[in-house]
C-alpha cells in the first residue's frame, strides 16, 4: 500500500502573514492557524487551542497574503512536512503544513463562519458557494464564488453567480 500524507484543517490565523518573495522568483507566504478543539472535563466542556505552522507557495501566496490577516478563518488542504537543520550543532527538526490549497472561509472575530454572511473584503463576501466550500472532511474541488458581488480588489466587481475554476483571481 501507498504512503499517504493529507491535512485537511479549518482555523483562524493568529497573526498576519508574513510574505516574501526568493532570490529564485517563488512567491511563499508563512502564517498560523488555531484550530479548536472541544473536549469534555467532568461535566463541563472545555476548547482546548492546537497552533500549526503553514507555508504557501507560488500564485496563491502571492494573490493571497493581503488577505491573510490574524483573525481571518481559513480552510487548508495539505499535506506535512519536516524541517530540519543544525542550530549551534544540535539537530532541530518542526513540522509544518505545506498548503496546497487555501480557502477564505469566515470573517475576522466577531463575524459569522463561513457561507454568506462574514468575511467582507471591501464590500464583498466570500460565501464558498459553487462546490467550493469545505464540507464533510474534504474540499469538493468545485470552484470558488463570491456571494455579493461587492467591489473586489480596487473595484473589480465580481457577479454573484460568477463561478471561478482555477485560483482566487486577485
Amino acid at each position: 500500500m501507498a504512503d499517504l500524507n493529507h491535512v485537511s484543517l479549518i482555523g483562524r490565523l493568529t497573526r498576519d502573514a508574513e510574505y516574501k518573495v526568493l532570490p529564485s522568483g517563488q512567491a511563499v507566504c508563512n502564517f498560523s492557524i488555531a484550530v479548536n478543539r472541544r473536549r469534555k472535563n467532568g461535566d463541563n466542556w472545555e476548547d482546548e487551542a492546537n497552533y500549526f505552522d503553514i507555508v504557501l507557495w507560488g500564485k496563491q501566496a502571492d494573490s493571497l497574503n493581503r488577505y491573510l490577516i490574524k483573525g481571518k478563518q481559513i480552510g487548508i488542504d495539505g499535506e506535512l512536512r519536516q524541517d530540519r537543520w543544525q542550530q549551534e550543532g544540535q539537530n532541530r527538526s518542526k513540522v509544518v503544513i505545506s498548503a496546497i490549497n487555501v480557502q477564505l472561509l469566515g470573517g475576522g472575530p466577531g463575524q459569522s463562519g463561513a457561507g454568506g454572511g462574514g468575511g467582507a473584503y471591501s464590500g464583498a463576501s466570500y460565501s464558498g458557494g459553487g462546490g467550493g466550500a469545505y464540507s464533510g472532511g474534504n474540499y469538493s474541488g468545485g470552484g470558488h464564488s463570491y456571494g455579493d458581488g461587492g467591489d473586489m480588489d480596487g473595484g473589480t466587481r465580481v457577479p454573484s453567480n460568477h463561478q471561478f475554476t482555477d485560483d482566487i483571481p486577485f
